[in-house]
């Protein structure tokens, strides 16, 4: 394990630069660590070293992953998202609680939630819808990283037309936050939900609009008709 990690983490230093480390940091209010590497470079990566992985068990892969998670540095965060992102077809229930854990205990800025939530979890919700309410619990969680992820761990699956009404019951949940993100994650998947069902999505806007965060609302009426974001953005 440790040969193939250290072999990663000699690849990213040699593919970071300064100023792409410089630039990435205006993007996040908390302090990252990174390397200082492009995004496409860290996928390019993430592929060729998943080539040499690819035939092991998954708990062989998740437990790689959880090393790229423990270290801190985004990048490798990232290769852990796209790794177990490309174990989707042989996801199991069990594997829930790792993927919780991993959110609880690693994740630590947006782009490394969106990341895996977006696509690891999102996966894995629309495998086992059954897990939804496990999803929806998230929203009572102190960490505001665990409170995001129940909104954008939808997004994939909101911008298909699915799971309306548990969209709507985790807005509910994260309604009033007064964290940043959280509302952001929350107007995102509003938006999202929005591009199959517009009409609803706005009803649901015009119930809560005069409690709704102006973040939340701003973002989730991002797509929506110019007079229908006039109409929602007034308030009594």
């Amino acid at each position: 394990m440790e040969n193939i990690l250290s072999e990663i983490r000699n690849t990213l230093k040699e593919n970071a630069d300064e100023q792409t480390l410089l630039s990435s940091q205006r993007f996040f209010k908390e302090t990252t660590r990174q390397y200082g590497v492009k995004n496409p470079e860290v996928r390019k990566i993430s592929k060729v070293y998943f080539k040499e992985i690819k035939d092991l068990s998954k708990e062989e892969i998740f437990s790689y992953c959880e090393q790229l998670l423990q270290s801190g540095y985004m990048e490798e965060a990232f290769i852990a998202c796209h790794w177990s992102q490309n174990l989707h077809k042989k996801y199991e229930p069990s594997d829930f609680q790792l993927f919780k854990k991993w959110i609880d205990t690693y994740i630590d800025n947006w782009a490394t939630c969106d990341t895996f939530c977006n696509h690891t979890m999102g996966m894995f919700i629309e495998k086992y819808p059954e897990y939804m309410d496990a999803l929806k619990a998230f929203t009572q969680s102190e960490n505001r990283w665990m409170k995001r992820a129940a909104a954008v761990s939808l997004i994939v699956p909101a911008r298909k037309g699915a799971f309306l009404q548990d969209i709507f019951e985790i807005a509910d949940a994260l309604l009033m936050d007064p964290d940043d993100m959280v509302q952001k994650g929350t107007g995102w998947l509003l938006k999202t939900a929005s591009e199959a069902h517009q009409d609803e999505v706005f009803n649901y806007l015009m119930q809560h609009k005069d409690r709704m965060p102006r973040t939340s609302l701003r973002y989730a009426l991002e797509k929506m008709p110019a007079e229908k974001r006039a109409a929602a953005m007034q308030r009594s």
